[in-house]
């Protein structure tokens, strides 16, 4: 039976002056804002944030996509909050979302009601922090949300096609936070709660901040720092710039990080070490808030919000990602190692999905950054300490990780045993890598095979996504993915356990043109092989270098930051636009290209496999 749950304005943080009056406020502490609309949901980072700053006692106002083109009203109607502003461009970066891969700009925004564009800015978090700093000078300004965390550093910026300096520089704010924000942020408010005056904040885990040289002195002297190459040895210098990365990326994935120092213009940027990842009661806590989980009723007449409607009946198990691939930004935000909700927390949440007035019966998702990562970590801690490996998984599983699936199919069997569900789907993605590896052991190995068998019993709608991302093995090696052959593997055991059970299924897989080490000869292999495999691939996607990505380091710098050789990268756009003619050789428009180009390569078999139709 299902409750018809009502809800009043009060139930949302407020969004305007009239909404915190009905709260009887007459000045607020925080006032947030984000480049998303505003979804009282855990799967948008301004919501979390918000209801954790209610949590802990202030009074929060949110003002979700402020114009930034009029007379900036939206900045001054709250006034100046008794602490501080807090600024997140929302859920994506700006710049990938108001662009393609190609560099053109989009007609839409999933993060709008209506899925409309142009309602917030290019580099929004730097236009809105500008903005408050142009209007009250003297008031803090706390930067979180991806598009900080990834830009916190000098970063290269591939629709500027440059390099660009820590946001903390170009924004001219006082704090930022990085990664997942609920940590560092309750640590501001209980030092703020206890009266610590903000410019006195300076020392807090999973933050960034402007130092002066004494502050700098302070921190050499405790011994535990490194010293990156400056912003502006970076512009000189490509490989310096690559050599920072490794730094970067070790210490955000470190369980003892030291602190990052970094010089702009003789400003030093200073990071400290990210807090521990969240327990698991953290977790829970940050998901189990009041949210209301649904959009602000002030978009009731401005059309749907997509992100919403795609994560509406989904469940977020866990965060984090251990892959560490090259091209992905989700372990640079939300760290290596993988926080994991309860299953009572996760099995309350579809209960209360249940009660949906338009639930059908029907969760979306029931996953997370990889769906089959819940629950899993290092076996001996202490290993994982000493390991400075950006990926468990990739070059091999490593032997440390308990890779079992049994509280996983746990959790899957207590949400399949509720009445109200027909169908609890895994949209957003597995790692088949720790499903069929030769390296798991006897237990593990039976898990594993239990989970495949559950998977596609119960939680596949006839198609499977998962991402191999290339074949080659010198491309996937750059990618930091595994051999293609492991598809192989999981696609025919997959389909097989699909077959025994009377279910049509397939194994869909995703890949990425243009990546880092792709040759026109690479994309030629990726169209023999995938054919082969019965695939006339629909979609796909060219890479899009985003900031604090091994890949976007490789297609600036040329050099990988590790081992500091270079790497190839297609960067002509004629030439990135012949790679992805590959993936469509089934296209008439395309197979006098393709055919002249493996001819050119010597592989003129490939043009018998390809592209010739076989004679009746």
């Amino acid at each position: 039976m299902k409750e018809n749950k009502s809800y009043h304005i009060e139930d949302w943080l407020p969004t305007t002056v009239k909404e915190a009056k009905l709260r009887e406020w007459d000045e607020v502490d925080v006032v947030l804002f984000t480049g998303d609309a505003y979804v009282d949901h855990p799967s948008f980072g301004a919501a979390v944030i918000g209801r954790i700053i209610e949590r802990e006692g202030f009074r929060i106002a949110i003002v979700p996509q402020p114009n930034w083109k009029d007379d900036l009203r939206d900045f001054k109607k709250f006034g100046v909050p008794k602490y501080f502003f807090g600024i997140t461009a929302g859920n994506m970066d700006s710049m990938v979302n108001h662009y393609t891969a190609n560099k053109r700009l989009r007609s839409n925004d999933a993060y709008t009601p209506g899925n409309q564009a142009n309602f917030r800015p290019d580099y929004a978090v730097s236009t809105y922090s500008n903005i408050l700093k142009q209007i009250y000078p003297d008031v803090p300004v706390v930067l979180g949300g991806i598009e900080a965390s990834l830009r916190r550093v000098t970063h290269y910026d591939y629709w500027a096609d440059a390099l660009k300096p820590s946001i903390l520089v170009d924004s001219k704010a006082d704090l930022l936070i990085y990664g997942m924000g609920e940590q560092p942020i309750i640590e501001v408010l209980k030092l703020l709660k206890k009266g610590v005056p903000f410019h006195s904040l300076r020392n807090i885990r999973q933050t960034a901040i402007i130092a002066s040289e004494e502050e700098v002195a302070k921190i050499r002297a405790k011994g535990n720092f490194i010293d990156l190459s400056s912003h502006e040895v970076c512009l000189s210098d490509k490989k310096a710039f690559a050599a920072n990365f490794k730094h970067i990326e070790r210490e955000s994935n470190k369980i003892d990080a030291q602190t990052l120092i970094q010089y702009h213009q003789g400003k030093a940027i200073v990071i400290f070490p990210p807090f521990p990842t969240m327990t698991e009661a953290q977790i829970d806590a940050s998901f189990d808030l009041p949210y209301t989980r649904m959009p602000h009723p002030k978009y009731k007449n401005r059309g749907d919000i997509p992100a919403y409607e795609m994560i509406k009946f989904s469940v977020n198990m866990h965060r984090g990602c251990f892959g560490g691939c090259a091209f992905c930004t989700i372990s640079a935000h939300q760290g290596k190692f993988v926080a994991s909700r309860s299953k009572q927390s996760i099995v309350n949440e579809v209960k209360e999905l249940t009660n949906h007035p338009e639930f059908k019966g029907y969760i979306s998702d029931l996953g997370g950054p990889s769906a089959n990562m819940y629950n899993m970590k290092g076996k001996d801690l202490d290993e994982c300490k000493k390991c400075l490996r950006p990926s468990c998984i990739f070059p091999n599983v490593c032997h440390n990780l308990d890779t079992n699936h049994d509280a996983l199919i746990d959790v899957y069997e207590q949400v399949n045993a509720l009445p109200e569900i027909k169908k609890a789907f895994v949209g957003s993605g597995i790692r088949y890598d720790i499903l069929v590896d030769e390296s798991l052991d006897k237990k593990d190995r039976i898990s594993a095979n239990k989970y495949i068998e559950l998977l596609a019993q119960k939680h596949v709608s006839g198609r499977l996504k998962v991402a191999p991302e290339h074949t080659s093995d010198h491309v996937l090696k750059i990618m930091r993915k595994p051999s293609f052959d492991l598809f192989y593997k999981f696609k025919n055991k997959f389909e097989a356990r699909s077959k025994e059970m009377g279910l049509n299924q397939e194994v869909i897989p995703y890949f990425i043109s243009s990546h880092p080490g792709s040759t026109i000869q690479d994309m030629a292999d990726l169209a023999v092989r995938t054919k082969k495999l019965g695939f006339q691939l629909e979609q796909v996607q060219d890479l899009t270098p985003t900031p604090m990505t091994v890949a976007a380091v490789i297609f600036y710098s040329g050099y990988h930051p590790y081992s500091l050789k270079p790497i190839f990268t297609e960067k002509n756009p004629k030439e990135k636009l012949n790679q992805r003619k590959f993936f469509f050789w089934y296209k008439s428009e395309n197979r006098a290209y393709i055919k002249d180009s493996l001819i050119k390569m010597g592989k003129k078999e490939w043009v018998k496999e390809l592209i010739e139709v076989p004679k009746k």
